[in-house]
């Protein structure tokens, strides 16, 4: 990385790898062998075109082949591994027929909740999460009553496994939902143990970003002759601007508040390495006035739902995490990436960045690099095959006005989805009677025992007052602001 390189004048957009050109394939879903009723369903829930990946792999899935997708978030790929593992269910035989596994449980949730918005074709299907960071006895109780599809993370999928509770002995089709994260963060022997205990005969799809050493391991160990299809996520990479700064180890923490009261974006994610660096730039962020809070593996479970909350409702600006706890984070609109440090996998960079400029909109990725970083900055030029945007960081200038803080504040309900709380309920107590206008109220997020609310920061003080003194769904429940 020379220090002496010219600036660019035009910002370098982030460009996909060119990949090898493959067969046309037809794009719509009455192409494929599925049923009159899941057509009707995939219409009605406004899936028009195939996606890439849908479109590579569906075909394959459906003729009951092992498959390894390479594809990020963003590209379809839920619905094309969900519409493949409803296809052969049987809805008369409440045993486990089709399993999936994902690194967190945020991710689990999301997958579960579109596996049932593909099952409403099929009568009767029953789709499970089984997570940690929530008790077991109501796990074990669901299952009794048997489900058709499990959904889960490896430990707690193995923990049953262990106990009894969870049988495979019908299982048709094993799903590995981004596997690579699942590799990262320690779970192989886990995963060959859950395998270990599924029919020979199954189908096992392997959903993954990036395809590194261990990934090969895995299917090689536990694959029958799989089909391989690579596509690109959805988000255009040409709404992402990204650029480079180099900067002197010390100025890190700096450079990020640096870049924060220069383009002052409402939602960021910063990546840093470790949980301690993590921890270190809210610290830094927070004293400099700055809205943030990091996200790392050592959070229990009811503190993950709640940075993750307030993130997603807009009253966090920053969210600090590490590539393990940013796993299976969806997050709508997200101004501005910043690497703290650079990724020591190219791919990865890859992944990161494309987490904003989604939708249509523009993105921002900054990266600061230190001089030992400068091999990796190479590694990603050359994936990207094109010049890197250098900028300097002295160019960047401060924005008037008061320290990044979000629009939106969160509130706290001391109930959630096991007391019957609905997010009507929360709404209505809040506007019901000369109450606050929804157009103040954001969004809603219940969880088993509480639930969140996102008001606009102005009224936050007078919506609290609302629902401490007055009721929720007939009953006085407590209220804080976070």
């Amino acid at each position: 990385m020379p220090a002496n390189r010219r600036v660019q004048r035009r910002p370098d957009r982030l460009q996909a790898v060119p990949r090898p050109k493959t067969l046309p394939v037809s794009s719509t879903f009455s192409s494929l062998p599925l049923s009159a009723a899941m057509l009707a369903n995939l219409d009605a829930l406004g899936y028009t075109a195939m996606t890439p990946i849908q479109a590579q792999s569906l075909p394959i899935m459906l003729k009951g082949h092992d498959l390894i997708a390479q594809a990020k978030t963003g590209s379809g790929k839920t619905a094309a591994f969900g519409i493949a593992l409803l296809d052969p269910l049987n809805p008369r035989y409440f045993g486990c027929q089709a399993l999936v596994l994902c690194p967190t449980r945020e991710l689990a949730d999301q997958v579960a909740k579109e596996l049932r918005r593909l099952a409403r074709a099929a009568d009767n299907i029953k789709i499970l999460t089984l997570c940690g960071g929530v008790s077991i006895g109501p796990q074990i109780a669901s299952l009794e009553h048997g489900a058709h599809v499990i959904v889960g993370t490896p430990g707690r999928a193995q923990e049953h496994l262990r106990k009894g509770t969870l049988k495979l002995d019908g299982l048709n089709t094993l799903v590995l939902d981004e596997a690579d994260r699942m590799l990262d963060m320690g779970f192989y022997d886990a995963i060959a143990d859950i395998i270990g205990q599924t029919p020979a005969k199954r189908q096992t799809l392997l959903f993954s970003a990036t395809y590194p050493a261990g990934i090969k391991q895995l299917s090689a160990s536990f694959m029958r002759d799989p089909q391989q299809v690579r596509a690109e996520a959805l988000h255009d990479d040409a709404q992402i601007e990204q650029r480079f700064y180099e900067i002197a180890p010390e100025q890190r923490m700096d450079a990020v508040v640096r870049l924060l009261a220069s383009f002052r974006p409402e939602s960021c994610v910063a990546f840093c390495f470790t949980k301690q660096q993590c921890q270190e730039l809210v610290d830094h962020l927070n004293a400099a006035g700055i809205s943030a809070m990091a996200l790392n593996g050592d959070l229990e479970q009811r503190d993950r739902d709640q940075v993750l909350a307030m993130f997603a409702n807009r009253s966090l600006s920053v969210l600090v995490a590490t590539d393990v706890a940013a796993r299976g984070l969806d997050i709508d609109a997200l101004d501005m990436v910043i690497n703290v440090e650079l990724a020591r996998d190219p791919e990865i960079h890859v992944h990161r960045v494309g987490r904003t400029g989604r939708a249509g909109n523009q993105g921002l990725a900054m990266s600061l690099v230190a001089p030992a970083e400068a091999h990796r900055a190479q590694a990603i030029e050359k994936l990207q095959q094109a010049p890197l945007n250098w900028q300097q960081l002295d160019s960047l200038k401060a924005k008037t006005g008061a320290p990044l803080q979000p629009p939106m504040a969160t509130l706290c309900i001391a109930a959630g989805r096991k007391d019957k709380l609905r997010p009507g309920d929360i709404l209505g107590a809040l506007t019901g009677d000369a109450g606050i206008p929804g157009s103040q109220v954001g969004k809603i997020a219940i969880f088993d025992f509480q639930a969140f609310v996102a008001v606009e920061r102005g009224v936050a003080k007078q919506a609290l007052k609302r629902l401490n003194e007055g009721k929720i769904k007939g009953r006085s429940l407590k209220v804080r602001v976070l």
